[in-house]
């Protein structure tokens, strides 16, 4: 089946997105529904990688937000603010100050308070924090290559530079994000 924008159209796949698309196209056969194509797809793959939470993470005891969090310790190798934590993970101030009080607790992250200003708070891994990330990240890693590993290499390299681009895009701020 051909789409209105000339490409092949991926509902003849046998996904859940392809019965949505084949429904759609029934009852407005004149809308070109390649955007729900991609979007609807992302958001599942999404939706069900979550659902199946990261096996090596859930057996540590760690949300996934959880662990960007202290990969994002690990990774930039210093001390970060709450707020430079929050940029880093793409998440709010709030859940950022509830994942460290979280983590603080476990004894993974500790605070100190900045000299000249109290309001001002650093996080840094504590030694029990650092052995976690790097004793997981390899298991991480293995566990993510078995998710992908349905697709070939190739196809792995392609989706994730189309995804690159996407995702570039629309950090840049697309002017269509903002309607």
């Amino acid at each position: 089946m051909t789409a209105p924008n000339g490409r092949q159209s991926g509902a003849t796949r046998g996904d859940t997105v392809s019965t949505v698309v084949r429904q759609w196209r029934a009852v407005h056969p004149d809308l070109d529904t390649g955007p729900m194509e991609v979007i609807g797809r992302i958001n599942r793959c999404a939706a069900l990688l979550q659902q199946a939470e990261d096996a090596p993470l859930r057996r540590a005891g760690l949300s996934r937000p959880e662990f960007d969090l202290l990969g994002a310790l690990r990774r930039t190798g210093h001390e970060l603010t709450p707020g430079e934590l929050a940029r880093e993970t793409f998440s709010s101030g709030a859940a950022v100050t509830k994942r460290l009080k979280q983590l603080t607790e476990r004894g993974l992250v500790e605070r100190r308070g900045d000299t000249r200003d109290r309001r001002v708070a650093h996080v840094r891994l504590t030694d029990a924090g650092r052995a976690l990330v790097d004793g997981l990240l390899p298991e991480q890693l293995a566990y993510e290559t078995a998710v992908l590993s349905v697709l070939a290499p190739q196809g792995q390299g392609e989706l994730a530079d189309l995804l690159g681009e996407l995702l570039a895009r629309l950090e840049g701020g697309l002017g269509v994000l903002r309607a």
